[in-house]
């Protein structure tokens, strides 16, 4: 009865919880296995494997996956090291660290299709954006960013919105790292390297295992940037799953393959669950 009460009284909410995830995913099979195009309502009925070929087999799939995974990686690494760099520059106390943490902090807080038109009209317009204004000063010719470097543009937006998550996590574990054994190191004749690679970055093993984690979770379906900034293009070079997944679903109106996609992306998403779990177990034991 111990055990009984808790579970009775927890089933509603763990059941709801649970329909609300099978719901969706059951329907998504659904529709991956059935031909679905509002633009030919009159051919229907079973396409079995058809719609996950279409997709895998699609001229933009190896660029969109290439472009994904370069995204992903290039925006962990950014912030991951530019994170623990801005978090060891602002530990020690000086006049108006608050107002510099506030400042840091605050670009996480720019909903993703603003941080993407800011950086698109504001940042990189190669006319009247303030990186042309700073190549013009300079005597150099304006870069046309979002034409002649879209995926490069848009880690950079990226980047830019999840640095000061990263350098929130490495802060608050920089806060609980005992002073003790950084002043013994320096009294034993450490340098700032040495109590940087023997001290520091081990003690923010799990703070960088967590960083990665929940990164790589919401930056495989990173989307508003890419529409807002690029629409994909110029052709494909900056067009990730996700914006695949649109594409097939409300340009080309074939709700069957885009459903076939989007489990192409749940396969994607766990197989990085997978190594992320296993990587964040070590960094616990």
């Amino acid at each position: 009865m111990n055990r009984f009460l808790p579970r009775m009284l927890l089933a509603p909410a763990v059941f709801t919880l649970f329909l609300w995830m099978i719901v969706p995913l059951v329907m998504t099979i659904y529709f991956s296995l059935i031909r679905y195009n509002l633009m030919q309502p009159d051919q229907s009925g079973f396409a079995g494997l058809s719609n996950y070929e279409f997709f895998v087999t699609d001229p933009s799939f190896t660029t969109a996956v290439i472009n994904t995974l370069l995204l992903l990686g290039s925006a962990i690494i950014v912030t991951v090291v530019g994170g623990i760099a801005l978090a060891l520059l602002i530990d020690e106390p000086f006049p108006g660290r608050g107002v510099v943490r506030l400042l840091l902090i605050s670009p996480f807080f720019v909903m993703p299709p603003v941080n993407a038109l800011m950086w698109k009209h504001m940042m990189m317009n190669p006319i009247y954006g303030v990186l042309a204004q700073v190549w013009q000063f300079f005597g150099a010719e304006p870069v046309d960013w979002l034409t002649d470097l879209p995926l490069f543009s848009v880690i950079v937006m990226v980047s830019w919105q999840w640095l000061p998550f990263a350098t929130l996590i490495f802060i608050t574990a920089l806060q609980s790292m005992s002073r003790e054994q950084l002043e013994a190191a320096r009294m034993d004749g450490a340098t700032y390297l040495q109590q940087l690679r023997y001290l520091v970055l081990p003690h923010l093993g799990r703070s960088i295992a967590v960083v990665v984690m929940i990164e790589m979770i919401f930056l495989l379906s990173v989307f508003a940037e890419i529409y807002t900034s690029t629409a994909g293009g110029p052709g494909d070079a900056s067009t990730n799953v996700a914006f695949l997944i649109f594409k097939q679903a409300l340009l080309n109106f074939d709700a069957g393959v885009a459903s076939a996609g989007a489990l192409f992306a749940v396969v994607l998403a766990n197989i990085a669950a997978v190594f992320l779990i296993r990587m964040v177990g070590k960094n616990l034991d």
